[in-house]
């Protein structure tokens, strides 16, 4: 028999834990940014101990947006705006795509070859290149649905593992056909002028313009479309969703391959503007920044557009840091990962209310 706890310890109460049935919008927007704030605190104390005082950290963060950086920040966001898309709307259905590294890989492998093999003539061989690299993108997760349709694979596992088998497929290809002959790099050859994204005027790449497409695109999608429709049931539901015939498996496979082209797009944007030809490296970190944007905006797409703009801030900064402090790159994808787990936690504290009663 367990002996009934002292009197004097009932005094104290419980702690109880209750589902929310609803809250309001203000709230949880309330929820999520008191949670950016502690991620953020975090980073700071973080930088503080690597011998960064706060208000330098503040004064970068402010000289990033000069007309001078600007530039750089609004490269830089395109292809952010493009994988938190990626990510968030496979997330809208439950699905969880880590694998935009590997598919921005197959988006720059395929836009490549569409500039390696001269296919097309130079007036539409920008848009050839970019609908390869959708292409490339889409197919690559499509893959990962088949597997876990025909064989139950975890989509979580496969695409982290695709991951590898894309990033050694290009590097098969750099250090092999596709080595620039010239240089003897590992890289492709460059791009010709035609096949670059430009500016157009006042520091915006036209790379920006693709990201802002796909931002309209994808609200139409998620907001007005019916396959957006059928994703509120999916997500909810889904067997309920199919016994009420909605089609489950044709809006998976729409919304599935959209994540796919996004990120693919993505890699497109970085090859053409950026790199300007196919390198080892123009993938990497992109997983943290996709699911955190994603996080970040609650998967809506036209706020989505503006956390890769601030993501693209905190990019710049810490290519800045990682110049004159020797901030080694892996500390700024930490501090990502601290926020990414800051901004999930919140879904915690939206999702259930934590009472003390005596």
């Amino acid at each position: 028999m367990i002996p009934a706890a002292p009197s004097a310890f009932r005094g104290f109460g419980r702690l109880t834990l209750d589902v929310r049935q609803d809250l309001p919008a203000w709230k949880q927007a309330a929820f999520v940014g008191l949670s950016l704030v502690f991620g953020l605190a975090i980073s700071v104390a973080i930088l503080a101990a690597a011998g960064i005082p706060p208000l330098t950290l503040g004064n970068e963060l402010a000289g990033v947006l000069t007309a001078e950086s600007l530039r750089g920040v609004l490269v830089q966001a395109a292809p952010l705006i493009l994988v938190g898309l990626g990510a968030s709307l496979a997330f809208r259905i439950g699905f969880w795509n880590l694998g935009i590294e590997g598919q921005m890989i197959f988006g720059g492998i395929f836009a490549a070859a569409i500039s390696i093999y001269d296919v097309g003539p130079q007036a539409t061989r920008l848009l050839l290149m970019g609908s390869a690299a959708a292409l490339g993108g889409a197919l690559w997760v499509l893959l990962v649905l088949f597997l876990k349709n025909r064989f139950r694979v975890n989509e979580i596992i496969a695409t982290l593992l695709l991951n590898y088998v894309a990033m050694y497929f290009l590097f098969h290809l750099l250090y092999g056909a596709w080595q620039d002959a010239k240089t003897a790099f590992p890289q492709s050859s460059p791009f010709r002028p035609f096949e670059r994204l430009r500016d157009i005027g006042y520091g915006i790449n036209s790379g920006l313009l693709i990201a802002i497409a796909g931002v309209l695109a994808a609200g139409w999608l998620i907001h007005l479309s019916r396959i957006g429709f059928y994703t509120r049931f999916i997500s909810a539901n889904p067997r309920m969703a199919k016994i009420v015939g909605v089609p489950v498996q044709t809006a998976t496979i729409w919304i599935i391959a959209a994540s796919g082209a996004c990120s693919g797009l993505a890699g497109f944007v970085n090859v053409a503007s950026q790199e300007g030809r196919l390198t080892q490296s123009f993938s990497n970190g992109y997983v943290f920044s996709g699911v955190l944007i994603a996080f970040l905006s609650r998967n809506d797409p036209i706020v989505i557009a503006v956390v890769g703009f601030l993501i693209a801030v905190l990019f710049i900064a810490g290519q800045t840091l990682q110049v004159f402090y020797q901030i080694p790159f892996t500390m700024v994808q930490m501090i990502e990962a601290i926020i990414v787990m800051a901004v999930a936690s919140s879904e915690f504290m939206i999702r259930h209310r934590i009472r003390w009663l005596r």
